[in-house]
């Protein structure tokens, strides 16, 4: 699950990062991290080409719960690079302080 810990990680990694909201298209539509793609949770497992050649991939989510299944079913289809985020507003919040 999603710690405060994940900031100091976060923040080396977020503006070089494939950042990806797993969300669903709605939800994305009410607000997202700039730069971010929004690929939901039940297509990750579809989408796993997207992922590929990314040399660190944050995904996110409403509460950190989606996007920890989403980085789980990312390790088993051999992805190591993948950090949750947690929340969206988070990602963002670490992405406006690491951009200053």
């Amino acid at each position: 699950m999603f710690s405060e810990n994940n900031n100091e990680e976060l923040k080396g990694i977020v503006n070089n990062a494939f950042l990806v909201d797993v969300r669903t298209p709605a939800e994305f539509a009410e607000g997202n991290v700039p730069g971010s793609i929004n690929i939901p949770l039940d297509q990750v497992q579809m989408q796993m080409a997207q992922f590929k050649n990314h040399e660190n991939i944050v995904v996110f989510c409403r509460s950190g719960n989606r996007s920890g299944q989403a980085k789980a079913i990312l390790e088993q289809n051999g992805f190591t690079n993948v950090v949750n985020g947690g929340t969206w507003q988070q990602v963002n919040a670490v992405k406006n302080e690491a951009g200053k």
